[in-house]
């Protein structure tokens, strides 16, 4: 079994691992290229300011072991890409690797929205390579990439001048469109010839070398030399390799916590009416790991924990305790009786404690862990579809259904190994998280919510809610009005996740809830299912690591048919959920 991964950065240990052997593999293939795979360690490190996106795709076995790479330049201006390096390790070519990491670049770029893929390979004439070794090896290459529809540009300079002093032959410049039939512009070319001359070889912007290649594209649109090889065999797959699919936790025995008094809306059947709509999509299960209570306490008020604990372990098997009294202003004159001390430590009347509580709120804790647990390992789309949710649970009080907060207790564990952005896209504000990361700037909390004027929790998420000490301008609430429709949401979503790319994060957690949609009886937005795919596909569009964590909706019919857009959208451009 091959998986591909793409290793978006050098943080965590399983990144530095794969780089390492990247770097082992690239050392044994191109030994006329001393300091290579330095280069491609040093631009992931130092990616923002490269002024290019740099994308380092691996093969790996099921051991996790790199057996190939692929590294390709991302002109985001351009919407272009550049092939710089692909290649599998000594012992691993005879398993097709090569094919199938070309083809996962072609899928990774046309799921980006890229117009094509540019590469240099070297030439297959025998007057400029008169070794017949590499001369066939030249040809092999072209009628390899000829079968994609790649084919060299003719009539310019570029395969007249050598761009890289190292090289021992000079290249075609050899464009890929990526199955589209749009012409290649003279104006596109140009600028992309110059972007690979400059930010690949590091040739003078003001030179005049550079201006003499750049201007000798004078087609218009560009031409191309006429496909020259017989169609080759379909090239041979990598065994099973694949992009993986969207990997899914569900919280095990979730259907313990369920109070059926007072029409209580968080209720089990909401996860099966999402289980039924993901049917069908590229899904994985995985497994939940246990992960203990430290990672709880190094969120939430160890007091409040024990309470809990101690609460939940105390009730009869169908008793529950509503909180009616709030003397949380009296820290000094906390209630002796345990189930009046309920309201010490919650800010409504309507979120019951159980014997079976504490058990599911654990669980859904170890679910959200896991799935961050997944994305250090190297996975790029995780879902973690908790019950009981947790964005309204803050440090020390619970409510709103949450008692534990799933989605910060997650970003928190991921903070460790590089800044996180936490988008909460439930109708309700996230006031827990929000209370949470106020004074941090570590973690970026930003809220597309009900206008608390209208919307529960009522006492938070206002726009000027920004932040506090070091966390002053890590906060940023988009309160919208009653009866949001699809445009204004979509408009809403696009500021958010541009404040999202400006704090530039390693990590994604998203809090999301189907409450937004039409027809949900404690939302009151009028967001479609349409609108769900296109939000999918914006949120996929941050090309970053994503944990999504299940929070709100109460519409059955909702819950499947949005669950089932989202994704869908998401995976559509989220374009590589590797592993």
């Amino acid at each position: 079994m091959i998986r591909f991964v793409r290793v978006y950065d050098h943080v965590t240990e399983a990144e530095r691992r794969r780089v390492r052997e990247v770097g082992e593999i690239f050392r044994s293939v191109f030994t006329a290229a001393p300091g290579g795979a330095e280069r491609i360690q040093r631009a992931l490190e130092e990616k923002s300011k490269l002024g290019y996106e740099v994308l380092l795709i691996t093969a790996e076995d099921e051991r996790g072991r790199v057996l190939g790479f692929a590294s390709v330049h991302y002109y985001p201006w351009l919407r272009y890409g550049y092939l710089d390096y692909v290649a599998s390790a000594l012992d691993a070519r005879h398993r097709g690797l090569g094919s199938a990491l070309y083809e996962a670049v072609r899928e990774y770029l046309q799921k980006k929205g890229a117009r094509g893929l540019f590469m240099d390979v070297p030439q297959d004439d025998p007057a400029v390579v008169p070794d017949p070794q590499r001369l066939e090896l030249s040809r092999k290459r072209l009628r390899f990439y000829e079968g994609y529809g790649a084919l060299p540009i003719v009539g310019t300079r570029y395969e007249h001048v050598s761009a890289d002093p190292d090289a021992r032959e000079l290249p075609f410049l050899v464009f890929d469109p990526l199955g589209r039939t749009t012409p290649l512009a003279r104006a596109d070319a140009r600028k992309a010839v110059r972007a690979i001359l400059t930010k690949k070889y590091g040739w003078d912007e003001e030179g005049a070398l550079l201006r003499e290649v750049v201007e000798s594209v004078r087609d218009d649109p560009v031409r191309f030399r006429e496909p020259r090889y017989a169609p080759p065999e379909p090239p041979r797959k990598a065994e099973h390799g694949r992009i993986a699919p969207l990997k899914l936790l569900v919280v095990p025995q979730h259907e313990i916590h369920h109070v059926r008094e007072r029409g209580y809306v968080q209720r089990p059947v909401r996860v099966g009416a999402i289980l039924r709509g993901l049917e069908g999509l590229d899904v994985e299960r995985v497994a939940i790991r246990r992960h203990g209570e430290a990672p709880i306490r190094a969120v939430h008020d160890a007091d409040y924990v024990s309470y809990l604990a101690n609460l939940c372990a105390s009730l009869e098997e169908r008793d529950t305790v509503y909180p009616y009294v709030f003397p949380i202003r009296r820290p000094e004159r906390k209630p002796r009786e345990r189930a009046t001390r309920a309201g010490y430590y919650c800010f409504d009347t309507f979120t019951p404690l159980s014997r079976e509580a504490w058990r599911a709120a654990r669980d859904a804790v170890d679910c959200a862990l896991s799935g961050a647990e997944l994305l250090l390992s190297g996975e790029r789309l995780v879902y973690a579809l908790c019950r009981p949710p947790g964005h309204h649970a803050e440090r020390r009080v619970f409510g709103g259904f949450c008692y534990f907060n799933n989605a910060a207790i997650a970003a928190h564990q991921l903070s460790a190994q590089g800044r996180v952005a936490l988008l909460d896209i439930d109708f309700h504000h996230g006031n827990g998280s929000q209370d949470i990361f106020y004074r941090r700037n570590d973690v970026l909390f930003v809220s597309i919510h009900g206008h608390p004027n209208f919307s529960y929790p009522y006492f938070s998420g206002f726009a000027d809610e920004r932040g506090e000490g070091e966390g002053l301008g890590f906060n940023r609430n988009f309160p919208l009005p009653e009866l949001t429709d699809d445009a204004r949401y979509l408009e809403a979503l696009r500021s958010a996740l541009r404040e999202v790319r400006r704090f530039r994060p390693v990590y994604v957690v998203i809090s999301f809830g189907l409450d937004i949609m039409q027809g949900d009886p404690t939302g009151g937005f009028l967001v479609t299912r349409a609108a769900m795919a296109k939000v999918g596909e914006e949120i996929g569009r941050l090309d970053l690591p994503l944990l999504v964590v299940q929070e709100g909706g109460y519409s059955l019919k909702n819950l499947s048919r949005g669950s089932r857009a989202f994704f869908t959208g998401l995976t559509r451009t989220a374009v590589f959920s590797a592993a």
